[in-house]
């Protein structure tokens, strides 16, 4: 996963035409010095020569994560204002409010120490009750219980510490927080990284010369931080796979399914993202199909539509938190387990299933372990974004409908065992944690026995 951004990037281009894309990345290719004073927030920030000059070096990395190193933007290229987009900028209503009405600080200076002190905030939208409220308050009121702001992920963490939930997360130890916020709290955006600045994990700083984009870019935005599972599924990166068919044959962006009401929160706490109201729904726009054929008369009411229409798509396990990263590296596989949300889901008995990096040593380079970690499966309900009609269950020719599901045994061997999740598929640490969705004693016998 180290090279798989530059990989997408790669991907991008010679798929640029299934998507036109919202925003672009709009640094100047050549930029020039500003004839202004860059005795102002403004005129430092247009200087291209005079940003070179007084930069700070980075002294942390900055992006990285599960989809690997992030690209390297040069601290003076991450704050220039230039080109079309600081054209655009200049003709918004944002900037009629003025650097220091978001930013705070200190205008008018050219000592850049001055300018960035008292109150000075790097992304005001962090602080987005005081400064994004004033005109969007609907969105700031929602955005608070946002599943952006990581609540699946404090979920876990805190129900694996013994706690109840992410309402308990300032309960955990100090260092574990610190932790949570050093690591997993990087990929979990606020209003600038979709609309003004690029996602950490894409290299972060200014993405269009200070424009603020209404509509996120699918590629440069909601890819980059979705890249290792939602991206890498949706754009067939995957040895041997395919791009998900709602982009191939529809040209669906994200956000034509995960619409701008879903993005921005209701303001309701939920624990995780299957308990959310508005996620889309397959049936949203595939209604009447519950008798339209066969696999769909039999077994509408058993699986996720993921089960039959996807493809392999990403996992990977066991990440030490500021260490190795994930000792067991992502590889592509798919697994049908017991449904591990039943009261969320519960007219699913079984589900596709996606391993997760949880492990009980994750957070050791802090001093803090889990002490209930086996509370959770390391197996999470997944609704991979690689939908195809025709996959290799669903394509059957001429041989029997269950053929390419249905577990059969052909003279000992047990043809499609590999497509459920058994005990043995188990790291020793993560029976117990996986014991309630594994599929052992939960098949027909029948499945099993050598016909004669």
């Amino acid at each position: 996963m180290k090279k798989f951004y530059y990989l997408m990037v790669a991907l991008v281009a010679t798929a640029s035409f299934l998507f036109t894309s919202c925003s672009s990345n709009d640094d100047d290719p050549n930029p020039q010095p500003s004839t202004k004073n860059y005795a102002s927030c403004e005129g430092c920030h247009t200087d291209y020569a005079h940003l070179q000059e007084v930069y700070s070096p980075d002294t942390t990395v900055t992006g990285g994560g599960c989809s690997g190193e992030a690209p390297h933007y040069e601290p003076y290229d991450r704050v220039y204002m230039g080109g079309s987009g600081y054209e655009e900028y200049k003709q918004s209503g944002h900037y009629e409010i003025g650097c220091t009405g978001c930013h705070n600080g200190v205008d008018n200076t050219d000592d850049k120490t001055v300018a960035h002190s008292g109150d000075f905030i790097r992304h005001p939208s962090m602080a987005a009750e005081q400064k994004c409220a004033e005109c969007h308050q609907a969105i700031v009121e929602g955005f608070e219980t946002n599943l952006h702001h990581g609540t699946g992920q404090k979920r876990k963490v805190t129900m694996r510490s013994g706690l109840a939930g992410p309402e308990e997360f300032d309960q955990l130890p100090a260092h574990q927080i610190e932790g949570y916020n050093a690591n997993c709290a990087t990929c979990h955006a606020s209003c600038g990284e979709c609309h003004v600045v690029r996602p950490l994990s894409g290299g972060g700083g200014l993405a269009a010369g200070h424009a603020f984009t209404k509509t996120p870019d699918m590629v440069t935005v909601c890819v980059t931080c979705h890249v290792s599972r939602g991206g890498h599924a949706y754009l067939g990166v995957g040895a041997g796979t395919q791009p998900d068919v709602h982009l191939t044959s529809a040209n669906f962006h994200c956000i034509d399914c995960h619409n701008s009401d879903e993005i921005h929160g209701d303001g309701q706490p939920v624990e995780q993202r299957y308990a959310y109201s508005k996620l889309p729904k397959c049936t949203d726009c595939h209604t009447g199909i519950a008798g339209s054929n066969t696999y769909h008369t039999m077994h509408m009411d058993d699986f996720n539509c993921q089960v039959c229409h996807s493809q392999d798509y990403n996992n990977c396990g066991s990440c030490h938190v500021h260490g190795d990263g994930a000792r067991i590296p992502a590889y592509l596989d798919y697994k049908i387990a017991l449904n591990p949300l039943p009261d969320l889901k519960p007219d699913v008995t079984y589900a596709t299933v996606r391993r997760a990096p949880g492990a009980p040593d994750n957070w050791d380079v802090y001093g803090v372990d889990y002490s209930n970690f086996n509370v959770l499966p390391t197996y999470n309900y997944t609704s991979a974004h690689n939908i195809l009609r025709w996959t290799t269950r669903t394509q059957t020719s001429d041989k029997a409908c269950f053929s390419n599901c249905h577990i059969r045994n052909e003279g000992g061997t047990l043809i499609n065992k590999d497509l459920y999740l058994f005990m043995d598929d188990m790291e020793e640490w993560e029976m117990e944690a996986n014991a309630g969705i594994v599929v052992d004693n939960a098949l027909p016998e029948s499945w099993f026995e050598e016909k004669k």
